[in-house]
């Protein structure tokens, strides 16, 4: 690794943990925001939902802007965002100000991750990339799993604003570090901008999971949601046949070529199956908990911690495991756990003790930890160089989609199958039916990624002028 490699690889991880620690810390807050703001709960979850549409629609043209620019200015950008935002938050004096603010965050959280992908990609030598890559495990599962707990603990003693001022003196640190010591790994280039590819980008992936999440939160066939999906739909079948007309110029804006790579649309299948089947869970869960067992939000927020915690430790030991034995041993483990932990959890009932859930939360979170590390690895280390920063964007983008896909059918298929009785005494909602459904629906869904991972390689990269 070059000299100061590793200085910008953990200056980056340090920044990357704090805006994806910010995704999730705002959920336990919203409650006491509709108090504090005068919203209804339609209106407040804009503040999430804004967030990832934001995240939807700037991860694709990050693509296009690491390529564009130097390593030092999109990391000052990203984190200048970022820190904007947060203050923003800190200081609003309504509703409308702190959801422009988290738009601001979620412009920069979304161009962190492709460029700590290209970064590693760029800088780590290919026999060390699983352990390098192994890290950003610790970015992806312990911070989300860490923001509920630290919103929590701030909320018991101060006002919502407290979650913002938190955050903010530590990005405001990663900025002036970064800008001081962060040397440039790409001093970018003469990329044409193609202003008609961000047209069809917005509403295309913008649309999609704006659709996905309506859905997801409706619990059902929402019109309105199916509506944009579909509009979506057509929108990306346009943008795709954009880029193929601009690859044949060698100038596209998102460079669909990374799919020529077997091993990398292989390990994106994967990483979609087990997004879907993760962030799934991560809603089902929490309703089975509080809604079936009775369990306060406190505490079901602690029957989830456990498992955030153990991705981060399983992380960086998976990435060496991968650079010694390749992905296949790791990834057919996982998906074979991730079917067998939702298979069991399609049999939780009004009995399950909870330290039963809590174990199976373990072994599902250790299963995804085998399937995440040699996914990204495996699947970005085939691509020549020139093709990193699309790769690490579209992979970025996919997770995304295939967060709000699994959380939208999930959810759905549990609100179809819950049975609804009436008696004298009103309504009663058995949900336990539209879970053991949701989650049998789900450990099937999960064999796709079994058979998949069979089909996993150790890849070398391929040349500089591959994939052209």
């Amino acid at each position: 690794m070059p000299a100061g490699g590793v200085a910008v690889i953990v200056t980056m991880l340090v920044a990357a943990f704090v805006v994806i620690l910010n995704e999730t810390i705002l959920n336990v807050a919203l409650p006491r925001l509709m108090t504090d703001l005068g919203v209804s709960a339609t209106t407040v979850q804009w503040l999430s939902t804004g967030f990832l549409l934001t995240m939807a629609v700037v991860i694709p043209v990050t693509g296009f802007l690491l390529q564009r620019f130097s390593t030092r200015a999109m990391f000052c950008t990203a984190m200048g965002l970022f820190s904007t935002g947060t203050l923003l938050a800190a200081l609003a004096p309504g509703f409308g100000v702190l959801l422009v603010a988290r738009v601001v965050q979620a412009s920069g959280t979304a161009m962190m991750m492709p460029l700590l992908m290209t970064t590693i990609l760029t800088l780590v030598p290919v026999t060390r990339r699983g352990a390098v890559m192994g890290n950003l495990s610790i970015v992806i599962s312990v911070a989300p799993a860490l923001g509920p707990t630290v919103s929590g603990l701030i909320l018991q003693a101060f006002s919502w604003r407290f979650v913002f001022i938190f955050v903010l003196p530590i990005a405001l640190a990663a900025l002036a570090y970064g800008a001081w010591k962060l040397t440039n790994v790409n001093e970018g280039g003469g990329q044409r901008f193609d202003i008609v590819s961000v047209v069809l980008s917005v509403p295309g992936f913008g649309g999609l999971v704006y659709g996905l999440s309506n859905i997801g939160e409706a619990g059902g066939v929402d019109p309105m949601g199916l509506a944009a999906v579909i509009g979506a739909v057509v929108v990306l079948v346009l943008f795709v046949a954009r880029q193929l007309q601009l690859q044949r110029r060698n100038a596209p804006f998102l460079d669909l070529r990374t799919f020529r790579f077997p091993m990398f649309s292989i390990s994106v299948a994967i990483m979609c199956i087990a997004f879907a089947m993760l962030l799934g869970s991560a809603i089902l869960l929490p309703i089975y908990l509080q809604n079936v067992l009775g369990l306060p939000a406190v505490v079901t927020g602690l029957v989830v911690l456990p498992g955030g915690l153990l991705m981060g430790v399983m992380g960086p030991i998976v990435g060496r495991l991968f650079d010694r034995v390749g992905p296949r041993p790791l990834t057919v483990t996982g998906s074979v756990l991730l079917v067998l932990v939702l298979w069991q959890f399609s049999r939780l009932d009004t009995s399950t003790p909870v330290w039963f859930v809590v174990v199976l939360y373990l072994v599902l979170t250790l299963g995804l930890s085998f399937l995440f590390t040699p996914s990204f690895t495996g699947g970005l280390n085939p691509l020549p160089p020139h093709l990193y920063s699309h790769g690490s964007a579209i992979l970025s983008t996919l997770q995304q989609v295939a967060g709000a896909a699994g959380t939208a059918l999930l959810v759905s298929i549990m609100s179809a199958a819950a049975v609804t009785t009436t008696t004298a005494s009103g309504t009663r909602v058995d949900l336990v039916p539209g879970m053991h459904t949701a989650f049998t629906v789900a450990a099937i869904g999960a064999i796709g990624a079994v058979v998949l991972s069979l089909f996993t390689r150790r890849e070398a990269p391929a040349s500089a002028g591959g994939g052209h």
